[in-house]
């Protein structure tokens, strides 16, 4: 059923790999169809109707989302940044750089504002097909459960009152303008200094984003009777004095205690079922008092949950000593 989305995955997934190599003679639509063994016509019909963008479209938006944080983060010059990522003159990258983000490479460099990158899409996302296709085996690996105390960070975020979960999250924010998954992961993947960024690959989609519960008054009561609101974010340092986008807000954490319930590596296809069971599991069977904390329920403090199979499962609950 799932069959295309996996094709396509395969080929946005080597997309960004050729973009990060500089492999441009396999970036071309006859190189990339021809590795899943289909015209160009076909695959292109089926990219489009998968994706809902024109290939060619999808791949220059991609390029200027690398190209824009080589912008931000480094001195180059901006004609040698444009030949390094597929366009053919500073003129050609000026334009396609203005007509995206509104302004100019070098009025951007002087003023770094959240903008909507083009992420990584994701058509073989499980949790938004919703499939049931998944968790055939068992995972071998035990849950660790430990103790941090994290440091005071920034949260800047959306936040839902009525959501139950990544799926219904985004359905429910999708119904909100400038609020959808799209426009979110971008505006998110443009801001610098995420303290969560995977090895600072900043161009990973969704690194450094990931969703959160805050203790609410007015938030849905979760299944362990606390009053919470689901959010999505990114963790920013406190010094952090960037942008705001007007539909986000930004919260500050202040340093505390907390338990990390960590899986690590699995497969997404096979194990994500049996490592959540094993996660929900050791949440519910551990014994705070006997290792002198409760869950810290004081409004404001913040669950956060990572969900990344290549690295690791991991909840982080706020807990106070007793």
């Amino acid at each position: 059923m799932y069959e295309w989305q996996r094709n396509v995955q395969q080929i946005v997934d080597e997309i960004d790999v050729c973009i990060k190599n500089h492999h441009d003679e396999a970036l071309t639509l006859k190189c990339l169809s021809g590795k899943m063994g289909y015209s160009e016509f076909y695959f292109s019909r089926k990219f489009k109707e998968i994706s809902g963008m024109q290939f060619r479209d999808y791949l220059r938006a991609r390029r200027l989302a690398f190209a824009l944080k080589q912008v931000r983060d480094t001195e180059r010059g901006i004609l040698d940044i444009a030949l390094e990522y597929g366009f053919s003159s500073h003129e050609a990258f000026t334009r396609a750089f203005k007509e995206t983000y509104g302004m100019t490479p070098s009025e951007y460099r002087l003023n770094p504002v959240p903008v909507v990158l083009r992420t990584i899409i994701k058509p073989f996302d499980c949790y938004l097909l919703q499939t049931e296709e998944f968790g055939m085996e068992k995972s071998t690996e035990d849950v660790k459960v430990y103790f941090v105390t994290i440091p005071a960070h920034k949260f800047l975020h959306i936040r839902n009152y009525e959501s139950i979960g990544y799926w219904d999250f985004w359905q429910k924010q999708s119904l909100i303008q400038g609020q959808d998954c799209e426009t979110i992961c971008g505006l998110l993947g443009s801001i610098k200094g995420k303290l969560d960024d995977n090895g600072g690959d900043e161009n990973d989609s969704g690194s450094g984003q990931i969703m959160a519960f805050i203790n609410e008054p007015t938030g849905r009561i979760c299944s362990w009777g606390i009053p919470l609101a689901e959010g999505y974010g990114v963790r920013l340092p406190m010094d952090y004095n960037g942008e705001v986008p007007k539909q986000m807000l930004l919260m500050d954490v202040p340093e505390g205690e907390y338990i990390v319930f960590e899986h690590g590596p699995f497969d997404f296809e096979k194990e994500n079922r049996s490592v959540e069971e094993k996660i929900e599991a050791a949440m519910k069977d551990f014994d705070y008092e006997s290792a002198g904390y409760c869950l810290d329920t004081t409004q404001g403090r913040v669950f956060y949950f990572y969900h990344d199979c290549t690295r690791f499962w991991k909840y982080i609950r706020p807990v106070r000593k007793i």
